[in-house]
């Protein structure tokens, strides 16, 4: 599997990560039975077989399940842990707790994003997290707050490198104005089936109602600042991997076509031609996939092997975004 050199350090990294989100089962406070337990083994097993060494958690999955059963699987595989990569994320909080009747919420309080670390590494098994990604805007956030929680995890070895997911130039900058660690990563939607962090340089000027028009040349901020960007979502939730549509026509239907015209003449599956527009993209996109199938898994493998034309991968933009170029 093809590698890179991650951001600010010598480790080589997959292109394809392998993320953990669905690997604890249910959605639910319910324990993580002996079913979930060994398809997360069989998933994982499957993972490590493809070359695949870099792992996305965040303290949320599957309510922490998902953690403790990585945390199992690194237990039953003892050598495991030094020569994968591992992060979590945290900062989203589920409505009703800690108590009945409060809201769904983001917390980038000290106390919070502490306490959290201290959970994934409990559950994880694990002293340190190669990386900590802070999950989603919080609105109430307090730079200063941020800034000790980081400066106090790094210097106690429980976290080497952090990040962000799902954030803004401007609250990168915020945040890049109080803090003393590098920001090596972005987690963002970007995929096929939701383009437009991409589209959106295209139609810079044209459309007020560009879906993306709030990134604002985001994809290149993080390229001039060396910025990692993850894709999560990479498939769009796996819409692209069943059949053309029936008696009901696909939203997408002219993207579905064609993104299965070419899996037919680079004998792939389709999700393989998804994941090959990315890591096209000279950002050097890392997808996140999150299937729990190993024969989807390997399938997206393929990926690597695929070199999509300047025209191809036009052509899948232009499909994606509904309209020519300008």
């Amino acid at each position: 599997m093809q590698t890179f050199v991650f951001p600010e350090t010598d480790w080589n990294v997959t292109r394809l990560a392998y993320g953990c989100g669905a690997i604890g089962g249910h959605w639910d406070t319910r324990p993580l039975d002996d079913s979930w337990r060994q398809r997360a083994f069989t998933i994982l097993d499957a993972s490590l077989e493809a070359g695949i060494n870099f792992y996305d958690h965040a303290d949320i999955y599957t309510y922490g399940k998902s953690e403790q059963v990585f945390g199992e699987y690194l237990k039953a595989n003892p050598d495991l842990r030094e020569s994968i990569y591992i992060q979590s994320k945290c900062g989203i909080r589920f409505a009703n707790t800690p108590n009945p009747g409060t809201p769904a919420r983001y917390d980038f309080s000290y106390e919070h994003i502490v306490e959290s670390v201290e959970g994934s590494l409990r559950r994880l098994g694990i002293e340190y997290l190669d990386t900590l990604l802070l999950h989603r805007p919080d609105a109430l956030m307090e730079p200063e707050e941020v800034a000790r929680a980081l400066d106090d995890l790094e210097n106690d070895g429980k976290v080497r490198h952090f990040g962000l997911s799902n954030h803004s130039i401007r609250q990168m900058e915020l945040l890049r104005a109080y803090i003393r660690q590098p920001l090596l990563i972005n987690q963002l939607q970007i995929s096929l089936a939701h383009p437009w962090l991409i589209a959106e340089g295209i139609d810079v000027n044209l459309h007020q109602d560009t879906p993306g028009s709030l990134g604002t040349g985001l994809l290149d901020y993080c390229r001039l600042h060396g910025i990692l960007v993850q894709a999560w979502s990479p498939v769009g939730g796996g819409a692209f991997y069943h059949a053309r549509a029936g008696d009901e026509p696909h939203p997408k239907q002219a993207l579905l076509d064609l993104v299965h015209t070419f899996a037919e003449s680079y004998n792939c599956s389709a999700q393989a031609i998804m994941l090959a527009w990315l890591l096209r993209h000279p950002a050097c996109i890392q997808p996140i996939l999150g299937t729990l199938t190993p024969e989807r898994l390997q399938e997206s493998a393929q990926a690597e092997t695929i070199q999509l034309s300047r025209v191809e991968w036009y052509q899948l933009l232009q499909a994606a975004i509904g309209h020519p170029v300008p």
